[in-house]
């Protein structure tokens, strides 16, 4: 059942298709009373709807949907809007947090006097498990099968915690493991491009389909035409318990596709240019659509493609509008007939349908791309958006030899039993992996033939590279199987090893033992090749420092190779049975690529996968758990643990105080990422969650990841800030998360532990984009839970700065001119802001600087508390504890 506003405009209105009558909100009818809407773009129409579907004279009101209509004149905007999507999307490692959440809201509701059935989900929710499996085995038939099982060993505990929340919550179901990617699944399953749902007088509503994410790959449905973006965990959690997402009426930058891609080159091609043109123009919270004559011969799979990686190229969303090709893929994928047409008369009578001749939308502004001159590429090694032509990866990588890894020449040596050595760019990881790619078949049969022409010319990977093939959903296995691709992937050493993230979330499993010693013996700067969307220091592997993102084929063609140090055109990919085998000897043309895809995909294949997609294998079928309405936490466990943000809560907040004289935690550059802050891959022995895991009888061997891990705060605690590259300028020279407590180095968690015991507030100093990539709300919860109070840097990336408001943390950001190096600091500082409890949203605030010799300065920063709702939370403690008070009230 949906909730519907007062339509005070009067704007709901009749729609017939196939004998069944849909009620929905015109926008044609809105358009009479507030002003034309034909040239708003299709992402804004999506939120002038919500806002005359969900208009009750309080939360949404007509002046709402006018300053939507408005925003046409300026083309920005800096009204607040109350936008609620129609569902929530997880995956498990974001996602057993949240019903880690959701669990001890329901006994601090309880506490408070209220009902624990207050704490459910108000809207749809699918959470698909798709972030655990590892590659620890790879190469063999068996491979699958034997990771599937060292899954379920190692996850026991959360999948059990996973299946009781699927029991004890309503509108909650759950993807099992082994199913494939939750973006994928969401894409080829889940997503119904318009939703239809009975409101409380009994008529049947249509509207748009739209949702948020706890990962910020949730833009991939964007490629459908609905409307999706990720956000941290605690977000989430409160659009499920139906609060309305605060924002601003965003910016909308207009991205103009012309031409079509030439011969040879791949939609990964594509992306990693559009991602590189986007992070230049400057795109971090603002929307952007895709539009032009070049969207009419694009692939629905490409256009999911660039969406995905809108949070690569900084954006909310990635925008395509509903066109004949959205019906084309909905029919492919097995949706119901009464969905597809329901899709396109929607579209069409509401307008949302894209048309070849229409006048272009007006945009805040605008960028173009003639797919034409599109090359082929890599990205890396260090961040998504640092393109790099394929005629220049090794000379890329040899400059940042000298220049990233001080390293003056590329050094060569042996490795303890084997045959062969290994050197400086070899590449020891390829996978194909990630939703990016996998979800794409024109990139994933390219690789198959690639891997048949060098079967068939005799050429296998080097011994060093660890091969792996993880596809996004199971239909990928189906298709390559009945192309035959399967046996010739096979044959090159990407066997299948799991439906999941593997590789590009950080579980790319240990290398072996004499390669892992080689490489972190003699100081190698070892190279992976990836199809994935991340490519960040320490997320690949903590053996591999220079990682490159690739479409699929050339992820096998790099494999072959096993180097990034030579260029691939000129030099041979190896020799084969009739002497030296070159790229251009296996590359496969379009025209090859087309006629498998044809042949070999259909929507039976899609309908037989997803009949029965919520039953999950034996394994999850014999995982028993009963319903109850409060979850019996298990004492001993290292997984999953009652958190401590509701400890001592009342229901009225206690007066948020001043910042005074705080110490800096960690000083951090530009680009600090998620991971920096909040790790997903493997637990060194001697960090501080090693240590922790170690005390409560876990062995090395069953640490697991950090990722996998979130449920429990006293792992997350200690793994924050504890990524093995994070830098902190207060300890120069020094790699990994370390700081000064005084003058003694410490682990960031023992040194925030001693200020703890003395009192001491802290805040976290950093430079420009900071929390940039994953939308990881431990990022922001352990930073909480270190007693840090405030977050000053040059810039903020969206999801991470909303993530810190949730969780109480201030933002702040430097004036223009005023940097942390300007203000020369070392970290024996203090900094004190007072006037906490009064801020208004994007202030002005002043910060009393006083440095080690006493002396004091203020510095200018700007409260990036964005809304007033935002505020709100803030003042309460975090949204969790906001939203609990109004129900439990």
């Amino acid at each position: 059942m949906t909730a519907i506003g007062n339509d005070t405009l009067g704007t709901r209105d009749t729609l017939t298709v196939g004998g069944k009558t849909y009620q929905y909100y015109s926008l044609e009818k809105a358009a009479a009373k507030l002003g034309d809407v034909s040239r708003l773009p299709f992402s804004m129409k999506v939120l002038l709807e919500n806002m005359l579907r969900f208009d009750d004279g309080v939360t949404v009101t007509p002046d709402d949907a006018q300053a939507i209509v408005d925003w046409q004149q300026e083309r920005r905007s800096t009204r607040e809007i109350q936008y609620r999507p129609a569902r929530v999307l997880m995956q498990d490692f974001t996602g057993v947090p949240c019903v880690v959440d959701l669990a001890a809201m329901r006994d601090a509701i309880t506490s408070l006097g209220g009902d624990a059935a207050k704490i459910n989900p108000q809207v749809p929710v699918h959470l698909v498990i798709d972030h655990s499996v590892m590659v620890d085995e790879f190469g063999t038939p068996k491979a699958f099968e034997q990771n599937v099982e060292i899954e379920y060993q190692r996850n026991g505990e959360r999948y059990e915690f996973l299946k009781w929340g699927s029991k004890a919550l309503d509108n909650f179901k759950v993807v099992p493991p082994g199913t494939g990617i939750c973006h994928q699944v969401n894409l080829e399953y889940v997503s119904q491009a318009i939703w239809s749902s009975t409101a409380p007088d009994g008529s049947t509503i249509a509207y748009p389909d739209t949702l948020v994410g706890t990962d910020s790959h949730t833009t991939m449905v964007n490629g459908l035409g609905v409307l999706g973006w990720g956000v941290g965990g605690i977000e989430a959690e409160a659009a499920m318990l139906g609060q309305p997402v605060s924002m601003l009426i965003p910016e909308v930058v207009g991205f103009k596709l012309t031409g079509k891609l030439a011969e040879g080159i791949t939609a990964t091609d594509l992306v990693l240019t559009v991602t590189q043109m986007l992070r230049a123009k400057g795109v971090v919270g603002r929307f952007v659509e895709f539009y032009g004559p070049g969207l009419a011969s694009m692939s629905l799979a490409d256009r999911a493609t660039i969406a995905n990686m809108a949070p690569e190229y900084g954006a909310t969303c990635g925008f395509f509008p509903i066109d004949e090709r959205t019906l084309d893929y909905m029919r492919l994928t097995a949706r119901s007939e009464e969905n597809v047409v329901l899709v396109e008369a929607y579209a069409k009578a509401n307008g949302f349908w894209r048309h070849d001749d229409a006048e272009d939308p007006v945009f805040t502004d605008t960028l173009e791309l003639d797919m034409g001159t599109v090359v082929p590429s890599l990205a890396g090694p260090k961040r998504p958006q640092d393109r790099v032509p394929l005629t220049d990866v090794d000379d890329v990588f040899n400059g940042d030899l000298a220049k990233v890894y001080k390293k003056d020449a590329p050094a060569r040596v042996a490795v303890e039993g084997e045959s062969h050595d290994i050197g400086d760019g070899d590449v020891v990881i390829a996978a194909i992996t990630s939703c990016t790619n996998t979800s794409n078949p024109s990139v994933l049969v390219a690789a198959g033939l690639v891997a048949r022409k060098a079967r068939a010319l005799g050429i296998k990977p080097k011994p060093w590279v660890k091969t792996s093939l993880a596809p996004g959903s199971q239909v990928v296995t189906d298709y390559l199987d009945k192309a035959g691709l399967s046996q010739d992937l096979d044959a090159v050493g990407f066997n299948l090893v799991g439906y999941g993230c593997t590789t590009c979330i950080g579980n790319s499993g240990p290398l072996a033992e004499p390669i892992s010693a080689a490489i972190n013996g003699n100081d190698i700067v070892a190279a992976s090749v990836l199809s994935g969307n991340r490519n960040f220091e320490g997320r690949v592997s903590p053996d591999v420092r220079a990682n490159f993102l690739a479409s699929p084929p050339l992820v096998v063609a790099y494999a072959l190779k096993g180097t990034v140090t030579e260029d691939i055109y000129s030099t041979p990919l190896g020799e084969g049975t009739d002497g030296p085998v070159f790229l251009k000897d296996v590359w496969p043309s379009n025209e090859e690529v087309r006629e498998v895809i044809e042949a070999n995909i259909d929507d039976e294949m899609f309908r037989s996968r997803y009949s029965n997609v919520y039953a999950g294998d034996r394994h999850w079928a014999g995982i028993t758990v009963e319903g109850s309405d409060t979850y019996a936490w298990p004492p001993a466990s290292t997984y999953i643990a009652n958190p401590p943000y509701f400890e001592g809560m009342e229901m009225t907040p206690a007066p948020v105080g001043d910042i005074v004289e705080a110490k800096p935690l960690a000083i951090l550059g530009d680009s600090i990422t998620t991971d920096h802050i909040s790790p997903a891959g493997s637990i060194k022995a001697d960090s501080p969650a090693g240590k922790w895991l170690m005390e409560h009888q876990v062995s090395k061997g069953d640490f697991n990841s950090y990722g996998a891990r979130r449920g429990h705060h006293e792992v997350m605690m200690r793994g924050t800030f504890a990524n093995i590259r994070i830098k902190n300028e207060m300890v120069p020279g020094i790699e990994g998360g370390m700081t000064r407590y005084g003058q003694e180095v410490m682990p960031i968690y023992d040194a925030a532990q001693r200020h703890k015991a003395d009192g001491t507030p802290l805040v976290v100093i950093g430079g420009k984009e900071y929390g940039t990539g994953s939308s990881r709300d431990w990022a922001a919860k352990g930073t909480n839970l270190l007693g840090v109070r405030a977050v000053i840097t040059e810039s903020f990336e969206r999801i991470h700065r909303s993530n810190l408001v949730g969780m109480g943390v201030l933002p702040l950001v430097f004036a223009e001119g005023v940097t942390r190096q300007t203000l020369g600091l070392t970290g024996d500082e203090t900094f004190t802001i007072r006037g906490v409890a009064g801020l208004k949203p994007r202030q002005d605030v002043e910060v009393e600087l006083t440095r080690a010799d006493g002396s004091k300065e203020t510095f200018l920063t700007k409260c990036r508390i964005d809304t007033a709702n935002e505020l709100e939370y803030f003042l309460s403690g975090g949204i969790l504890q906001y939203v609990l008070r109004k129900l439990a009230a």
